[in-house]
């Protein structure tokens, strides 16, 4: 349960709760020592080098570790030991002053010069992981920014702007309880992500079985199928037999305002660009977008900007630069599939080999040529029963990002009140 608390001091809009004190970093600093000068091995066969890329806010991330040429060329005080809590000197101007504790992520690494491990008074600090949140805090965040030097691109914070910064510290068993609440939301988080990457997983490998009809369904009860699930052959069909390209022109307004969209990359949908008037709109080549309506855009396709048309965007206007397609036959081809196809590597493919141009930001997408290529199909029921599955699918992970995103604000909020005092734990 948290109390609400009465300050005589302000500090970044936020008054200093009794019994708490304000420090600076060199008040509170023990040890703050760089890591060593690696090189890069060519192999991933050496010692793992944390440095300034593996560090996020607040976590660390091993996805893409860089490794020490041998096995033996390593300072051994540069050994990182679970708990360690590791400072960002180096970065761009937006991400310079990342902090994060390492938790053993991997059995065995070492840490680079980027980075500094920093070590705090006991008597003062009750663990790194309390001033891992208040670094992160919004506090610690602006007064990080207001040191750092450099230019967007390349930005440093140097030791001794580092140890004049400010905290805001609690006594010990507070601190212990804050950092414990905090951690708690962390593992909510994180459990969250881990169930969203599994998901992920299991909706690419439904992907890749489904739409290749390596498996088979069980079939719809309303659906015709075999006994145990959908049978019969997939039927192969030339594009140019199964879509059919639609222009919707309309009445030209100058003084309306028309509501235009554009289709992401890599498969990301369909977005709302800034509405113009039409006397602002310089060529004068808008269609008409209707739902179900499938996008190609000329320009983007081999990047995966290609979507099928919803209900949010029925009626809006697309530019010359798109290319419109509904079935020929809605009894032969479901657009929901379609669209699932459409985020294939192979139909990615057919798309790339469809092109033409020495170099992939400047290549031409030939249509009539993707035209003759051809996909396999099966039954329209299939077709539906195998969209919906991967809608279900789809959706499941989208409520947990929103769940997670959820999660991430409490803890915004929860870091804002609990690391200024502005609430207080009831011991």
């Amino acid at each position: 349960m948290t109390t609400e608390t009465k300050n005589p001091k302000a500090f970044y809009n936020s008054e200093i709760p009794e019994g708490w004190q304000l420090k600076k970093l060199k008040e509170i600093l023990i040890e703050g020592r760089l890591g060593g000068n690696y090189e890069n091995a060519e192999a991933n066969t050496g010692i793992p080098v944390i440095k300034m890329g593996n560090l996020g806010r607040g976590t660390i991330k091993i996805d893409k570790v860089q490794y020490l040429p041998d096995r033996e060329s390593y300072n051994k005080e540069d050994i990182l030991i679970k708990g360690d809590l590791l400072f960002n000197t180096r970065n761009t101007l937006e991400l310079v002053g990342k902090v994060a504790i390492w938790n053993n992520e991997l059995a065995f690494a070492v840490y680079n010069s980027n980075l500094m491990r920093i070590k705090f008074d006991a008597f003062i600090v009750d663990s790194n992981l309390f001033m891992n949140y208040a670094f992160n805090s919004n506090y610690g965040l602006r007064q990080l920014r207001g040191i750092a030097t450099g230019t967007t691109s390349v930005a440093a914070i140097y030791g001794r702007d580092l140890e004049s910064i400010k905290f805001l510290i609690p006594p010990l068993n507070e601190q212990k309880a804050i950092s414990h609440l905090l951690s708690t939301t962390d593992t909510a988080i994180h459990t969250t992500e881990k169930l969203i990457s599994q998901k992920e997983l299991r909706k690419k490998w439904l992907m890749q079985q489904l739409l290749t009809g390596k498996k088979r369904l069980p079939a719809f009860a309303n659906a015709t199928a075999e006994k145990n699930g959908f049978g019969g052959e997939w039927t192969v069909h030339p594009y140019e037999k199964i879509l059919k390209v639609v222009k919707r022109n309309f009445d030209w307004d100058e003084n309306e305002l028309y509501k235009l969209i554009s289709v992401r990359r890599r498969s990301g949908g369909i977005f709302y660009r800034e509405a113009l008037y039409g006397h602002q709109i310089l060529v004068k080549t808008l269609r008409t977008a209707s739902e179900g309506d499938f996008l190609f855009s000329k320009m983007q396709i081999l990047h995966g900007a290609s979507a099928l048309v919803t209900n949010e965007f029925d009626g809006a206007k697309i530019s010359g630069s798109y290319i419109a397609v509904v079935p020929y036959d809605k009894k032969q081809l479901n657009m929901k599939f379609f669209e699932w196809y459409s985020q294939t590597p192979y139909f990615y493919h057919q798309t790339y080999i469809s092109s033409y141009g020495v170099h992939i930001e400047k290549m031409t997408f030939d249509f009539d040529t993707f035209l003759q290529l051809e996909m396999k199909l099966p039954s329209i029921e299939e077709q539906t029963a195998i969209a919906q599955v991967l809608q279900t699918a789809d959706k499941e992970i989208k409520l947990l990002k929103a769940k997670a995103e959820k999660l991430r604000e409490q803890k915004k909020g929860l870091m804002q009140q609990l690391l200024t005092g502005r609430k207080r734990l009831r011991i």
